[in-house]
């Protein structure tokens, strides 16, 4: 079992988590959220499996990541694609956790 290594950043609206898996397949991919928590395992198949392998430089075999993410989420509007070896998930702040400006007013 390897773990991934990912890139998160945040915007005001999201946060949005950026991890190479190259191999990966979207039917390998498993993605729950619960209880302030996000963990993403999968499987990434070696390929040339009939060849001798000389070096191996990516993990293959069984992964997982946890998160705990302190951010209020719309757990409802999570989603992920993943492209070209590159797996992105978004996670939509809630209303309530999203900054709010305040009007100063002249008295």
């Amino acid at each position: 079992m390897f773990q991934p290594r990912f890139d998160i950043t945040e915007s005001e609206n999201e946060l949005t988590l950026y991890g190479d898996l190259p191999g990966v397949m979207q039917d390998d991919l498993d993605i729950r959220y619960e209880n302030e928590q996000l963990v993403i395992a999968g499987r990434v198949e070696p390929r040339n499996a009939t060849m001798q392998v000389l070096r191996r430089e990516y993990g293959v075999g069984d992964f997982r990541r946890a998160f705990t993410i302190g951010e209020s989420i719309d757990a409802d509007a999570i989603n992920a694609e993943v492209h070209n070896g590159v797996l992105v998930v978004h996670l939509p702040k809630a209303e309530a956790a999203k900054p709010k400006r305040i009007a100063v007013k002249a008295v």
